[in-house]
């Protein structure tokens, strides 16, 4: 069983950057690529970015590459995404997720976290 917890959304300028967290108490963690979602009000969840297993591979959505990374310990039980450079368009809640595949869509998504909101004020 997989449960996710996600923490660090809030407000931020322009510019500014967020980590978000994403924590699991379950024991399959590193069995799972895990991923990271958003979704802004009035359009649907899309895809930001991915990691697989072993922290090897990652995949990203274009408007992600360069500002966001997305980064895992399985030791610990998490995942983070590191988003810098953040837009006003880039303001939505962000979810975690847990696939079986790099660039899952959110069919194909095993486990949700409960979401973290992201604010960012022009």
């Amino acid at each position: 069983q997989v449960q996710l917890v996600e923490s660090g959304g809030g407000l931020v300028q322009a510019g500014g950057s967020l980590r978000l967290s994403c924590a699991d108490s379950g024991r399959t963690f590193s069995t799972y690529v895990m991923a990271w979602f958003r979704q802004a009000p009035g359009k649907e969840r899309e895809f930001v970015a991915a990691i697989n297993w072993n922290g090897e591979a990652t995949d990203y959505a274009n408007f992600a590459k360069g500002r966001f990374t997305i980064s895992r310990d399985n030791a610990k039980n998490t995942v983070a995404l590191q988003m810098n450079n953040l837009k006003p368009e880039d303001a939505a809640v962000y979810y975690c997720a847990a696939s079986l595949r790099i660039r899952p869509m959110p069919r194909e998504v095993h486990y949700w976290g409960q979401g973290t909101q992201v604010t960012v004020s022009s």
